[in-house]
């Protein structure tokens, strides 16, 4: 069982700037490839980015490629979400997320086991 917890949401203007994190309480962290989910309201849950177990391939959407970054300290049991140049459309809860068989870069969120609270982020205009 991998319980996950996000921090670092909040309300920022337009072209600011925020970092979410997401811990997790497992020893076994390494060996899971990581993913952060957003869902907006009235809308359904999106994938947003993707690492795998050693950081070595990440994914995103394009509607966050080149603003967002992915990266993950396995010595912390943490994957953090560095999200530039935010948009009013950026608004969501955003969840992080991760599985016993889920592959680097999947986006079905069903296949996932593990999920956190979620973090809101609000981007005003």
């Amino acid at each position: 069982q991998v319980q996950l917890a996000e921090s670092g949401g909040g309300l920022v203007q337009a072209g600011d700037s925020l970092r979410l994190s997401c811990a997790a309480s497992t020893r076994t962290f390494s060996k899971y490839a990581m993913t952060w989910f957003r869902q907006a309201p009235g809308k359904e849950r999106e994938f947003v980015a993707a690492i795998s177990w050693n950081g070595g391939t990440l994914y995103y959407a394009d509607s966050v490629k080149g603003r967002f970054t992915i990266s993950r300290d396995n010595a912390q049991n943490t994957v953090y979400l560095q999200m530039n140049s935010l948009k009013p459309e950026d608004t969501a809860v955003y969840y992080c997320a991760t599985g016993e068989r889920v592959r680097v870069g999947l986006r079905i969120p069903s296949e996932y086991d593990y999920w956190g609270q979620g973090t809101q982020v609000t981007v005003s205009s």
